[in-house]
């Protein structure tokens, strides 16, 4: 070990390792051939080293180990037996001194390091408590703290530790002795912030304090955040001799933040780049005139989005037990895949719900295309980014799908007023929600379907003539008082014959009408009725009779039949018309109509124009009853007769 002078300074004043020393709360003496050539204020304090021997102000001396410590023997033989450059931890329990000790052996000498360990010592004829003393609860206060603490000293190689307290070693894994005679740089790995690093090192430089949050390593390689305070200590004169460190362990919070932070960014990402996916798909949904059309324009604008790498629709093909594709955008498999594969596209269709999959490096989410239990195929999104289809991004394309779904829905519905290539089904329902079955059930009576009228507040009324021994107001009152929520009411009440109309309850007509399909009869009696509907070519028929088979319990198909629509154009209609009218019933609606007759106020009565056709007021009546009985006649049936 160097000498006094050499290793603590001299000169008048305490150098700056020196200064530091006396800061310690521990005991430190230099040990050089048996001779203490220093020791620092705690070791004075403790040792009762005589003032009168010091050589000056800076802690050197010179005084006789021996003399100085009961147990220098022990002491001794480590010096001897510690090796150039190393630290061995000494026991001394049970010696006077009341001290652990750890040697620090340099090539001239040892620094040794003393421990408390026992809780009393003091001058003869009195019993003082150390731990009581100042230096002593400045001691127990920075070992105990919760935080790590460290002392460096600047005039040392590379800046090294000379002091760590408990919490450090707790928060770091390192031990006293493995880490004193350091650069506390040992914390840093690959990961710990090249940044913050400098930003640390420009502080010291600079001789400020500063605070940073790093990532730093474990004795055992495992990561923690680090809240790191370096402060520098100034003497008397203002010279930085030490630098103290705050070591605090914040790892539970950093994650936190860090996690909000992803989420945040994540949360930003996907609204930036899904928010005007999302409005121009709703454009192409709203500005398509054919499902073809719309299915096209929305793989297309998913396509071009910079994250995925494809789009495309599929349907389910029963034949051939494959995903058949319908169109597509960028990459995308065109000849379809497999119904029973292990492919997200078939499983949403089997499971009917979101499922995403990574197949030979590409990401794929499929999402199944149903509105309002009908089936109109699978939309899958296909990517190869490093970010992963997340919850978020699923939800967001999941509403995308079903926004799909009831754009195609809508121009379904609306194929079925247009197209005349349609699918005729007949089923039997004994289903009891539905009104008729259960209306029929409760009295002796047969219903027939006349029409469906919406009203303002969505709900679907239907009208049906009621045949039967119970065709009458009373008897109809008192049979849907059994039904619950459905609402009977009679409109015309003949002989034998009622017609009314249902309303509330399970709305069977309103329901088909939302999935496309177009109600031409329903007969009932005897609680089961008999449905005859018409579904368009284009539409997925089976889905649609799977929703109903579903819907409603005791459902049996009697037939499909693929048809065209009679058409009739205008011109046909009126000419078929007029052949039905005589020509005094021809004469008045049409001299009715040009006349203004059906307009209010009337420019012309009845009996004017009884008198220019030459017939009495009676007559012109009959006729034009008979004429608007045929046309309403010729526009609510099928089948007209002559009269």
């Amino acid at each position: 070990m160097e000498n006094a002078d050499a290793e603590y300074g001299g000169g008048g004043r305490a150098a700056p390792a020196a200064a530091a020393l006396e800061a310690v709360v521990e005991p430190v003496v230099a040990v050089t051939d048996g001779t203490i050539t220093y020791a620092n204020g705690a070791a004075r304090e403790a040792f009762d080293l005589s003032e009168d021997e010091r050589a000056d102000e800076t802690g050197a001396g010179n005084w006789d180990a021996a003399t100085g410590f009961e147990s220098w023997s022990r002491l001794e033989a480590a010096i001897d037996e510690t090796t150039v450059g190393t630290v061995r931890h000494v026991t001394l329990e049970g010696d006077a001194d009341g001290y652990d000790a750890r040697v620090h052996r340099s090539a001239d000498g040892a620094t040794v390091t003393f421990t408390r360990t026992t809780a009393e010592t003091g001058a003869v004829g009195e019993t003082e408590s150390i731990g009581e003393s100042d230096r002593a609860i400045k001691d127990r206060a920075i070992n105990e703290a919760p935080v790590g603490i460290t002392i460096a000293d600047p005039d040392r190689e590379d800046t090294s530790l000379v002091y760590v307290n408990d919490a450090f070693q707790e928060i770091t894994g390192y031990s006293y002795d493995e880490v004193v005679g350091q650069n506390c740089r040992f914390l840093q790995g690959p990961d710990s912030s090249e940044d913050v690093i400098a930003e640390m090192a420009a502080a010291i430089d600079a001789k400020r304090p500063i605070t940073v949050e790093l990532k730093n390593y474990r004795s055992d390689g495992t990561e923690f955040w680090n809240e790191v305070t370096i402060a520098p200590v100034r003497d008397e004169a203002g010279v930085v001799t030490h630098y103290v460190g705050f070591q605090n362990d914040v790892t539970t919070r950093k994650e936190a933040e860090l996690a909000l932070e992803r989420r945040t960014a994540e949360l930003e990402y996907i609204l930036e780049r899904v928010e005007g996916l999302i409005q121009d798909v709703t454009d192409v949904i709203a500005g398509s005139t054919a499902r073809s059309e719309l299915e096209a324009e929305v793989c297309d604008r998913i396509a071009v989005e910079s994250t995925y790498e494809g789009a495309w629709i599929g349907e389910r093909n029963p034949a051939t037990e494959t995903v058949d594709v319908r169109t597509g955008a960028g990459r995308y498999p065109e000849t379809g895949v497999s119904a029973t594969a292990d492919h997200p596209a078939a499983t949403a269709l089997a499971e009917n719900a979101a499922t995403t999959d990574t197949l030979e490096g590409t990401t794929h989410a499929s999402f199944p295309l149903s509105y309002n239990g009908i089936e109109y195929g699978v939309l899958t999104v296909c990517t190869d980014r490093d970010r992963a289809i997340d919850e978020r991004e699923t939800v967001i394309l999941s509403a995308l799908a079903r926004a799909v779904a009831s754009g195609v829905n809508a121009r379904e519905t609306s194929r079925v007023l247009e197209t005349d290539a349609v699918v005729a089904v007949e089923v039997a329902l004994t289903d009891s929600s539905v009104a008729p079955v259960a209306l029929s059930a409760a009295a002796d009576c047969r219903l027939e379907y006349r029409r469906s009228v919406h009203r303002t507040d969505d709900e679907t009324a239907s009208l049906f003539t009621v045949t039967g021994a119970d065709a009458t107001a009373d008897a109809l009152e008192a049979a849907v008082a059994d039904v619950p929520d459905l609402e009977c009411r009679v409109i015309v009440e003949r002989d034998g014959e009622c017609l009314i109309e249902l309303s509330g309850g399970d709305d069977l007509v309103g329901w088909l009408s939302e999935r496309g399909v177009r109600t031409q009869a329903i007969e009932s009696d005897d609680g089961r009725a008999r449905l005859t509907l018409e579904i368009p070519r284009s539409a997925n028929v089976r889905s649609v009779v799977e929703a109903i088979e579903d819907r409603y319990s005791g459902t049996d198909v009697i037939s499909f039949e693929q048809r065209d629509r009679d058409s009739e154009t205008r011109q046909e209609f009126a000419a078929r018309l007029e052949n039905d009218l005589t020509e005094r019933q021809f004469g008045a609606l049409q001299r009715a109509y040009l006349s203004g007759y059906f307009e209010w106020p009337r420019p012309m009565t009845g009996e004017e124009l009884a008198q220019s056709m030459g017939i009495s007021r009676p007559t012109f009546h009959e006729h034009l009853r008979t004429a608007e009985a045929k046309l309403s006649r010729a526009f609510f049936e099928e089948d007209q007769s002559s009269g």
